[in-house]
Parts: structure tokens; C-alpha cells; sequence
């Protein structure tokens, strides 16, 4: 059994909270240029206060050249015009606070793009005042600049191809962990941090409620005291290897966030929700991050069951297996029990749907599979997170071609194979299929009109034609839809201390198929069994205690098991949700 802390902070309300996120250029587009915008995002914040949701985590809408799609910051302080103005974003917080939606800001400070003038500055010349706020190094010596191999380290870029890039115009080579386009702050620099804490403030001034920060584990390098950065384990056959040891982590991380907490969040009335995402994180890092008593971060996202079903790189999938999931989760809650808290998460902007990935797409199985997933994922102890579309059930778009994507990600890999000539491009292209991250970003289907009630115009990528089907209006007053069971989860959260408070405890961890817990409080317990599976399941519960009272709260499929007897069998892909008082 997984035990919480008996008082204090797994009390706070916060805890409570349900979060949804926007990825605002798929949301909803409100001048017809196909591309989502910030009154779109208003013309449905009613959608979001009838979900139940406690708050929205924008994506990133401020100036950029938008080769990560606005990853790439190059004005940490104004919209960009693809999205309207400030004036429209206060328009936006004001209406969410009015719903009492709070709205927390994307954090993107491991990285700048190149077109900000901070950047602008530092490339101009070595001898700039800013030339240190980023990471400038020479070439390898003995090779000429340019070349391959003559970079500073061997490290590769999360995005394909080295993560340094020559600069003729000043002579040196500068670090971008993800494009080219997006060079890596220098975080040793006390300056870089303090301009970086002052924009926060800012936003919190205006009445941002909390930050989800980007790569957050990543500002922090594994740094000589010379200033020389080490190379990395070259991957089999290439020049260049994965950097993760170097700059997952890294030595000052803790020391960086600790003075951030200080600087910025410290003192203020009321709480601001901060969340790191943390690639790679461990649990015991993880702890460490999320401490209270630390003064660091609310939570993190980890990326380890996320990762269950992928091999050398993002596009070598694998079989998923339910027993290594359930187990990953599982872990997370035992390693955050005492100490710390948990984000909970099946998709986002980065991963394909969660329903095409974790369960069954197909229109016999969609709607109960998704509601499925949103139950054992909301039931678990932590904060939800609800991506756009999956309390619609929203699936991967049937890409089948490279030039369906938009990803640059995806584009890179692409590009790359076909550089270095590897015949199998087909293979690559069904994986994207499969894992591409432009799923997650195809326009939010509102309606069955023409353009799914997202866009008058040409959608900047393709809407799912599923849309006729699946979408907002069809399914916000049906009491059976993916949507409303959505709605009964969220309430639970708010309405059941279990669902936050309780213990954590894992059944049957190796059964195939069900995956069932039970969640203990002080007044009553939840037990959870779920079925994901396409075929009818026998199940034999190791309960313990009388259960024979307790009552169905949530449910999946009409008719559930009034109690989780002996000879139950969970049909495909339902779930249930039992309660009994103590």
C-alpha cells in the first residue's frame, strides 16, 4: 500500500484542482486565418467552466518566428500577432477569473529563439555584454570550423542533427539543445537569471496565476570550472550521442529553482502553481523537486510511462505492456506518497492521443475506451491534466504521408533519413502515424461543419474527418458522452477528499488486461477496476474487508456491477468506480 502524509500540505487546496490545456493555435480561430487565437480561446472558456476545469495552461502565445510553433520565444513579454494582443489577453484573464478559471502561463527560459534581441545582441560580437548569457565555444581543435566533428562537444539535438551550431559572423559555435533557432540560455550567468525572474514577475503582476515550465531540468549544465563541457556517449555508428547525463539535472538545478522560488514566488497572497516538466526525472528527483519544504516546484511531469512503448529513439515503437504501466504509475505513487506530489497525464501537445495510443480508436471501442483512461488516470493521487479534445475522445488524424505533418520534429527526422538514404522512409512515415505529436495538434473539433467549428478559413493543418462524428456540439448535453464522464470525474475530485487524500494501493499488477485499485481515505474507500481490453473479463478482486455495501459513483458502460463481487466479469473497456464508507 502507498500511504500520504497524514496533515499539512496534502491538504492545501490546490491539490484539488483539475488543469486543461490549450494549445492555442488548435483551439479555436476567431478571424477565419485558420489559425487558433486568444478570443477564440474566450468564446470558449463556457465550455471549459461547464467541464468543471480549475484551470487552463496556454501553451505558448508570445512573439516568436514559430519554428517550435512558439517554443521559440523571441518577446517574453508581448502576444504574438497570430494570436491578438495583450489587451486581448487581459480580456481573457479577466473572463477566466470571472468563471473562476485560474490561467497559468507557459515557462520556456532553458531556451530563447534567435530572433530575440537578447540573442541578437549576444551573436553581434564576442566582445558583446550579452555575448555570456548564452553558450558560446570554439571549435574543436585540430578541425576545421563547420565541419562534422569540429564541434564543441559531440552532443546531439533533440530535434536531429548536433546541438551546436557554427556561427561564421562572430567565430564561434553556440548550443541549441532543440533547433537551430533555439539557442540555450547560459543559467551560470546571474544576469540571465535575474532578467528571467523580472519577466515572471511581470506576469504574475498581470495576474497570471502560475507557470508550467518547459524542460525545466535542463537549465543547468554539467559545467567545468574551466567552462568546457563534456562529450557524450557517441550513438553506434554516428559522430554525436545523447547529452541527457549532461544536461538532465544538472548540478545547479536544485540551487536555480530554490532561488527562483525566493525571488519570484515567495511572499505573494495567494498560491502560484508551478509545475516542471522534467525529462527523465527520477523519482528521487523528483522528490526533491516537489518537497515543499524545499521551495521549489508544485509538481513535475515525468516521462517515464510515457516512454514505456518507445525504444532507441521516439519513432522505434514498441509493444506497450499494461503490467509496465500500471507499474510506472504506481511507482510515482509510492515514490511521492510522503513527500512531494504527482501530475497526472496520458497525452499533450507532445504525445499522439491517448486514446489511439493507450486504448482503442476503433468507432466500436473510441468512446468507452476513452472515458476508460480519464477514469483510471483521474482516480489516481495527483493533479489531472486534460489535453484539448480528450474529454471529446479525439483520436489520431489518418496522416499517411510526410507532407501531412507540421512538426519540426517530425520534419527533421524525415529529412535526415532521407539525407543519409535509408530506404525504409515508409517505416518512419507509419510511425508518425502512430507517435507524431502533430495528432495532438490537430484543430479541436467543435461542430460537424466543414471546418469541425474551429476555423471559417484554411486550418493551418488538416482537421480529422472524424469530426462529423466526434465533436464538442454532439456531445455537451448527452449524458453518455466521453464529455459528460469527464464532468462526473472532475466532480468526484472536488466533491470526495479520497480522491486526493487517500492511500494508494496497486491490485492484480501482473493481470494483462484489468487494471484495479483501491483508494483509501479516513471516512471511506474507491475502489477502481477498469478493463483495458476489446474482449469480456472475468476478474477475481483481492479485496479485503466487506465490499458488499459499496456503491457504483462512476461508471463507464449502463448497468454496472452494483458491487465488486465474487464472479465479476468487466466487459470491454468498462470501468468502475465503487465507493464504501468505513
Amino acid at each position: 500500500m502507498v500511504s500520504s502524509a497524514a496533515a499539512g500540505p496534502a491538504n492545501e487546496h490546490w491539490r484539488r484542482w483539475v488543469v486543461y490545456q490549450v494549445y492555442p493555435r488548435s483551439f479555436a480561430d476567431s478571424d477565419g486565418d485558420g489559425v487558433g487565437d486568444l478570443p477564440g480561446i474566450l468564446a470558449h472558456l463556457d465550455h471549459l467552466q461547464r467541464l468543471g476545469v480549475d484551470v487552463v495552461w496556454l501553451s505558448p502565445i508570445y512573439r516568436s518566428p514559430m519554428d517550435d510553433n512558439g517554443y521559440d520565444i523571441s518577446d517574453y513579454q508581448d502576444v504574438d500577432p497570430l494570436f491578438g494582443t495583450l489587451a486581448d489577453f487581459d480580456e481573457l484573464l479577466a473572463a477566466a477569473h470571472a468563471r473562476g478559471i485560474r490561467v497559468v502561463m507557459d515557462l520556456v527560459v532553458n531556451h530563447t529563439s534567435d530572433e530575440h534581441p537578447w540573442f541578437v545582441e549576444s551573436r553581434s560580437s564576442p566582445e558583446n555584454p550579452k555575448r555570456d548569457w548564452y553558450w558560446w565555444r570554439d571549435p574543436r581543435p585540430g578541425h576545421a570550423p563547420g565541419t562534422p566533428g569540429a564541434e564543441p562537444t559531440n552532443w546531439e539535438s533533440h530535434f536531429a542533427g548536433p546541438a551546436w551550431e557554427w556561427d561564421e559572423a562572430s567565430g564561434q559555435y553556440y548550443l541549441h539543445l532543440f533547433t537551430r533557432k533555439q539557442p540555450d540560455l547560459n543559467w551560470e550567468n546571474p544576469q540571465v537569471r535575474q532578467a528571467v525572474y523580472a519577466m515572471m514577475r511581470w506576469w504574475l503582476d498581470r495576474g497570471v496565476d502560475g507557470f508550467r515550465m518547459d524542460v525545466i531540468n535542463m537549465i543547468s549544465k554539467d559545467v567545468a570550472p574551466d567552462g568546457s563541457l563534456p562529450d557524450a556517449t557517441p550513438r553506434p555508428g554516428s559522430l554525436y550521442g545523447p547529452a541527457d547525463e549532461h544536461t538532465y539535472c544538472g548540478p545547479r538545478n536544485h540551487e536555480f529553482l530554490q532561488e527562483m522560488h525566493a525571488e519570484v514566488f515567495a511572499g505573494r497572497d495567494a498560491h502560484v502553481l508551478t509545475v516542471g516538466e522534467t525529462p527523465g526525472v527520477t523519482v528521487a528527483e523528483a522528490v526533491l523537486f516537489t518537497d515543499p519544504e524545499r521551495r521549489e516546484l508544485d509538481m513535475v511531469f515525468q516521462f517515464e510511462h510515457v516512454t514505456l512503448d518507445i525504444g532507441d529513439h521516439r519513432y522505434d515503437l514498441r509493444p506497450l505492456s499494461l503490467p509496465a504501466l500500471k507499474g510506472s504509475m504506481a511507482a510515482w505513487q509510492h515514490g511521492l506518497a510522503e513527500r512531494g506530489w504527482n501530475s497526472l497525464y496520458l497525452g499533450n501537445h507532445d504525445q499522439p492521443r491517448a486514446v489511439s495510443r493507450f486504448g482503442d480508436d476503433s468507432p466500436e471501442h473510441r468512446a468507452a475506451s476513452a472515458k476508460t483512461l480519464a477514469t483510471v488516470l483521474h482516480l489516481h493521487r495527483g493533479t489531472p491534466y486534460v489535453y484539448q479534445g480528450d474529454e471529446l475522445g479525439m483520436r489520431n488524424a489518418p496522416f499517411t504521408e510526410i507532407g501531412h505533418y507540421r512538426d519540426v520534429w517530425a520534419l527533421n527526422v524525415h529529412a535526415e533519413a532521407s539525407l543519409r538514404g535509408e530506404a525504409d522512409l515508409a517505416a518512419l512515415v507509419e510511425a508518425l502515424g502512430r507517435a507524431g505529436r502533430d495528432h495532438a495538434r490537430t484543430p479541436v473539433q467543435w461542430d460537424a461543419s466543414p471546418g469541425a467549428g474551429f476555423t471559417t478559413g484554411t486550418p493551418w493543418i488538416d482537421v480529422n474527418p472524424d469530426a462529423a462524428e466526434v465533436n464538442a456540439a454532439a456531445q455537451v448535453d448527452d449524458p453518455d458522452s466521453v464529455f459528460a464522464h469527464h464532468r462526473r470525474l472532475i466532480d468526484l475530485r472536488h466533491s470526495d477528499p479520497v480522491v486526493t487524500e487517500g492511500d494508494f494501493e496497486l491490485l492484480l499488477p501482473e493481470h494483462p488486461s484489468v487494471w484495479a485499485f483501491v483508494r483509501r481515505g479516513s471516512d471511506a474507500d474507491l475502489l477502481v477496476a477498469a478493463n483495458l481490453s476489446s474482449q469480456d473479463v472475468p476478474v477475481d478482486l483481492p479485496l479485503d474487508g466487506d465490499w458488499t455495501a459499496a456503491a457504483p459513483v462512476v461508471a463507464v458502460l449502463p448497468q454496472p456491477p452494483s458491487a465488486p463481487s465474487a464472479g465479476l466479469v468487466l466487459r470491454p473497456w468498462e470501468s468502475v468506480v465503487w465507493r464504501r464508507a468505513r
